[in-house]
């Protein structure tokens, strides 16, 4: 049987610092089998003692991640371990960067929120979460670290809007750290590494852990999120919708993908 390719790329070249490369051609769809390979870094990460910063970027420079896919096979948890994995990564002693380009959406916006600290490209990233305009409710966190970081009535607009949003909107809202123009980007996130990895990771994991005291979702309002979540698949809204999104191009490299959070509200 032939192995899968993986779909996280992982770079230790650099003690101290893993670089991952999300891989799942053509859109970046975050999928079942991704989520596993990010539950099993996530564990790979805990054990590993010099370990002080990992960085997210996609091998697509158009799709950070897409959205969620269910068209893969079934996780072999189950159900996609994404809540355990994201609860610890934000706990572990490792600081997370996602280093975004291109359109981040649904699940991809969730998969950056659960990271530690986001950079964005000014001119390429889109940031969206338009599953109330696709008939379901997002999932996998943004109801719960939206409204952390931007405030309830801003997370309200980008959910219930189900907009996409510019990379300047988004560092205004607070939604990421940073918009930084894209010729800039690798530079301050390679300035930016190389000074954590100057400091001590017992310092580093103590003051990360510190801060962790405040404003990070507890457990069990995410997992009772992404149950409801997974209903919403049979729920009349949803099961009206996707025909439609099906017909018009979800999921597939094209206008529809490229201008969702448009496009949604024309279904």
């Amino acid at each position: 049987m032939t192995e899968r390719k993986k779909k996280l790329l992982v770079d230790k070249t650099v003690e101290g610092h893993w670089k991952v490369i999300l891989d799942n051609p053509p859109i970046n769809l975050i999928d079942d089998s991704m989520y596993d390979e990010f539950y099993d870094l996530v564990t790979e990460m805990e054990t590993d003692e010099a370990l002080k910063i990992v960085t997210f970027e996609s091998a697509n420079p158009d799709f950070f991640i897409a959205h969620y896919s269910p068209a893969e096979p079934r996780s072999r948890f189950g159900l996609p371990p994404w809540i355990e994995a994201a609860q610890r990564l934000a706990a572990s002693s490792v600081l997370s960067v996602a280093v975004i380009r291109g359109r981040v959406r649904g699940g991809g916006s969730e998969f950056a929120l659960a990271c530690d600290i986001r950079f964005a490209s000014r001119e390429k990233a889109i940031f969206g979460q338009p599953e109330v305009g696709i008939g379901l409710i997002p999932g996998g966190g943004a109801l719960e670290r939206l409204p952390l970081l931007v405030g309830r009535a801003r997370a309200l607009e980008i959910v219930l809007g189900a907009d996409d949003h510019s990379a300047d909107t988004a560092e205004r809202y607070g939604w990421i750290n940073r918009a930084i123009p894209e010729d800039e980007l690798d530079a301050h996130v390679a300035k930016f590494v190389a000074r954590v990895l100057s400091f001590d990771k017992r310092v580093l994991a103590v003051s990360k852990s510190t801060i962790n005291r405040i404003g990070l979702p507890s457990r069990a309002d995410l997992q009772d999120t992404q149950d409801t979540f997974f209903k919403t698949f049979a729920w009349e809204g949803f099961q009206e919708r996707i025909p439609k999104l099906t017909k018009r191009g979800i999921g597939k490299p094209g206008e529809f993908e490229s201008n969702l959070g448009k496009n949604i509200a024309d279904i």
